[in-house]
């Protein structure tokens, strides 16, 4: 099982000052040299709330393409793109271009978007925003994988779209919907290869998703075992920030370094093939501790790898 990072392109969250490219690269840099498998980053053009100042972020691809330079071996993904942000015809070529700045390193997330106010203010529609998801998946999809398409539809047309040159890999990269609600899971079933469900707890919480996504593979005929699944894990140090975050509901995480990898032993016992962490406070001490307990996971994995090896 994969184990990845968020990191924040978001202001900060006390000051509401910009967090500056260079710290954003060197947390990157030190979440490959301390073994985390991937990096993902949220896409969002600012948050606004009532009553309060609009809190700014950078914008995701950008920053996305430059991880993929300042990096040499974690994966890099998109958690997840907003659909109606960019044509999907575009999105496929960008896509296949940074999956060949990062030598086939790209994971793409894409979900339909939710957060009203940013839509307003960019001037994007919010309307229909399934109908406009499946719409540019039938554009994306044999983009990323076939290098062409032929699609008019009510939200988007490709004519005769080529996506060349090609990439690093024959099918593009990945695809992980992050879906929610039964017509996009459905969706995920029919078109992705990673699904993923957030904000999660516990491994038993799990349970649930895990019956809903097998349950829309059969649906559409798909073998169950053929999707993969991923998990955004809402953590907390509470100790070391006595404010509840905001992503953080009664399936997130708490716990020690141990008590941490005993959770990702839990994941990875269920099939789960890649979890990432949300974690709070945004410091280096709860980084530190995470470090730790991936650590002592794959000090228990490779134990168990030399003790079947053993056995044999």
């Amino acid at each position: 099982m994969k184990i990845g990072l968020m990191l924040y392109l978001v202001n900060d969250r006390e000051t509401n000052d910009k967090r500056p490219y260079q710290s954003i690269r060197e947390l990157a840099q030190q979440a490959e040299a301390d073994g985390f498998d991937s990096i993902w980053l949220a896409d969002h053009l600012m948050y606004r709330r009532p009553g309060a100042p609009t809190t700014g972020i950078w914008e995701c691809w950008t920053m996305l393409a430059a991880l993929a330079e300042a990096t040499h071996r974690v994966e890099i993904g998109s958690l997840v793109l907003c659909n109606s942000f960019r044509n999907p015809a575009i999105l496929a070529k960008m896509a296949t271009a940074l999956d060949e700045v990062s030598d086939g390193r790209l994971i793409l997330g894409v979900g339909a978007g939710w957060n009203e106010p940013e839509y307003q203010a960019f001037g994007l529609p919010f309307d229909h925003r399934a109908s406009r998801f499946e719409e540019a998946m039938q554009i994306l999809v044999p983009m990323l994988r076939d290098g062409h398409v032929d699609f008019t539809g009510q939200y988007y047309q490709a004519r005769n779209c080529e996506d060349v040159p090609r990439g690093p890999r024959q099918q593009g990269p990945p695809l992980l919907f992050g879906t929610e609600g039964p017509r996009l899971i459905k969706l995920a079933a029919r078109y992705a290869d990673l699904w993923n469900t957030g904000y999660m707890g516990q491994p038993e919480t799990m349970a649930g998703p895990l019956a809903t996504i097998e349950a829309a593979c059969r649906e559409v005929g798909r073998d169950p075992a053929t999707m993969g699944v991923t998990a955004l894990i809402g953590l907390w140090f509470s100790d070391l920030q006595q404010e509840k975050p905001a992503f953080v509901d009664d399936k997130h995480l708490e716990g020690t370094p141990e008590e941490l990898a005993a959770a990702m032993r839990g994941y990875a016992e269920l099939g789960v093939q890649h979890i990432m962490f949300q974690y709070a406070p945004y410091t280096d001490e709860a980084r530190r501790r995470l470090t730790e307990a991936l650590r002592l996971y794959h000090g228990s994995q490779d134990r168990g790898s030399q003790d079947r090896g053993s056995q044999g």
